[in-house]
């Protein structure tokens, strides 16, 4: 083993809730365990970048992770810290999104296939689209009691909840479903563990209890704690909605961002549970941070390590530069390399104003530029004042009265960014 699995999630923050025995399993062989993913989208967002990380963990500490895609429990959908019952998928839904999820997956997880303990990736629709609601019922309801059902906080929270309409039976026989893909699991292969959220403890241990019932097998549970905020804010969230893992739904710029603009106390729980620094150059980190807060170490130790590992070195370099955009020294150069979404993302809520590419083949002069087309500055006068005072920059390269702006100066054969001062943007659009 190349590490105890869970003395290394303990001191990350990492464990919740763990069966007795389920360390001593797993430090007597190496042993096969599951998570499973809801193909509610085509993509992950960040809240599943905990469990993702919990199979890394468990796959660099030599043992063997399943990825378990809900494409069966997708069209039902889980209770587990839900307040109203979820829309339930069409079975093209869930293809694309099962494809999505799986190209997300194999960003992080090996698959190949050539090592003892590389990853596998299973469907639950493969072995539930066989079996009747008959055969159901008669195999695996009669092993769980509706008092033991009753008893889980999932079912109960939502009973007890009187605003609500109550619990749906599709809804209620979701822990009974997700108790059959373990037992699948344990029976066909090995599977002996499943992880998952500490809200999903009431579902993995229904499908301890049917393993121990149906089959008189011992299989294992351990719940890692849902990430939240230190301002009560959820966490993975922000006004423009969730953070992706996939860089067409959130720009590599704005994943970087989320993370840079951590506080210090959610930074802290971060380069714990987000990175795979050792503990030593951790607890240095922390230290370090500490002594200068206003140099923000955790957030760019955070941002750099979290965006590399899901976007790659290249998207990192970029996200970086497009960070000093705004708040650095760049040249016109560095802001022609980025592509339009990125330019968008630093640019966001900038005001914009629509020219036509012929002008700009003949060339837009300056005054024009700045009162005409686009209602920058207010006038003629108050345009040749900011001029001659050297505050106004064209992709921020300082300009005067005489230049004019053309063809080559656009950025991503579409903007040109006027300035003045240090923080006054306003977009040229080519159409």
């Amino acid at each position: 083993m190349s590490y105890n699995f869970v003395e290394e999630l303990s001191w990350r923050g990492l464990l919740h809730n763990i069966m007795p025995g389920t360390e001593e399993q797993l430090q007597k062989e190496v042993t096969t365990a599951y998570i499973g993913f809801d193909p509610t989208a085509d993509s992950l967002h960040i809240g599943s970048l905990v469990q993702i990380i919990l199979l890394m963990h468990f796959q660099r500490s030599g043992h063997k992770p399943i990825a378990l895609l809900g494409g069966a429990t997708g069209m039902i959908g889980d209770p587990s810290g839900k307040s109203a019952e979820r829309n339930l998928l069409d079975e093209e839904t869930l293809k694309k999104n099962i494809a999505g999820v799986k190209k997300t997956l194999e960003r992080f997880i090996d698959f190949s296939g050539d090592k003892e303990n590389s990853a596998e990736l299973v469907n639950n629709y493969d072995w539930m689209k066989e079996l009747t609601f008959l055969e159901f019922a008669r195999d695996i309801g009669k092993h769980i009691t509706v008092n033991y059902m009753m008893a889980k906080d999932s079912v109960k929270n939502r009973l007890n909840d009187q605003a609500k309409e109550g619990m749906s039976f599709t809804e209620f026989t979701y822990q009974l479903v997700q108790g059959y893909d373990f037992l699948h699991l344990y029976s066909n292969k090995n599977c002996k563990l499943q992880i998952g959220g500490s809200d999903q403890w009431g579902n993995i241990t229904t499908g301890t209890e049917l393993i121990r019932r149906k089959v008189q097998g011992k299989a294992f549970a351990l719940t890692s704690p849902l990430v939240t905020k230190a301002d009560g804010t959820k966490f993975g969230k922000t006004e423009g909605g969730n953070i992706w893992l996939d860089a067409k739904r959130t720009s590599p710029y704005k994943f970087y961002q989320y993370w840079i603009n951590s506080s210090d106390a959610d930074a802290e729980k971060y380069i714990r549970i987000f990175t795979f620094l050792d503990r030593v150059t951790v607890e240095k980190l922390i230290a370090d941070h500490q002594e200068a807060p206003h140099m923000r170490l955790l957030q760019k130790t955070v941002a750099e390590e979290v965006t590399r590992m899901t976007h790659g070195e290249e998207a990192l370099e970029n996200a970086i530069k497009a960070s000093s955009i705004l708040f650095g020294r760049s040249t016109a150069d560095d802001l022609k390399q980025l592509d339009e979404q990125t330019f968008l993302d630093v640019f966001e809520g900038v005001p914009q104003a629509e020219v036509s590419k012929e002008f700009l083949e003949e060339g837009i002069d300056m005054i024009s530029a700045l009162v005409e087309e686009t209602g920058f500055l207010k006038s003629n006068g108050e345009a040749r004042r900011a001029l001659k005072e050297n505050s106004i920059s064209v992709n921020k390269e300082k300009v005067k009265e005489d230049f004019k702006i053309k063809t080559e100066e656009l950025i991503a054969d579409k903007f040109v960014l006027l300035q003045r001062g240090k923080r006054n943007y306003f977009l040229l659009k080519a159409v």
